[in-house]
């Protein structure tokens, strides 16, 4: 049975803590960029998104050349494991309307399951529909 393990995006987009909210807007200017993780270490120290810079940094007039990830990284929503199930991985991101979440292992930041990858990869492993056993 295929895991999470088998179908996240291995090094997801990460900053250390110490690395600056500019940095983080960099890295977010990009399309496919939602999200950065934080780091500490191999640590998930939480979660810095386009909403998160602007409420944080913009809102409150602070220099985002001055204010560290690790001041404004908000805590993950929800993890998951990479020995999850890939059926039980999409049951839970349709349950949570998570578009994607992290792939935590012993507190260590190593990965990240997108729902649209994640029903990709589920479709590829369906079986062909089998035969009716008509004939025309």
């Amino acid at each position: 049975m295929d895991r999470v393990r088998d179908a996240m995006v291995s090094e997801p987009k990460a900053l250390p803590a110490g690395a600056s909210a500019r940095e983080a807007g960099e890295l977010l200017t990009r399309p496919e960029v939602r999200a950065v993780f934080v780091v500490d270490g191999e640590r998930l120290a939480g979660v810095v998104t386009r909403k998160t810079l602007v409420s944080k940094v913009v809102a409150e007039g602070r220099d985002p050349n001055v204010v560290l990830l690790g001041e404004i990284g908000e805590e993950p929503y929800y993890t998951i494991g990479p020995e999850v199930s890939l059926d039980d991985a999409f049951h839970f991101l349709e349950e949570h309307d998570a578009e994607r979440v992290p792939v935590v292992e012993d507190g260590r930041l190593i990965g990240v399951l997108s729902r649209s990858v994640l029903q990709r990869r589920l479709a590829e492993d369906e079986d062909p529909a089998e035969p009716s056993g008509e004939s025309f």
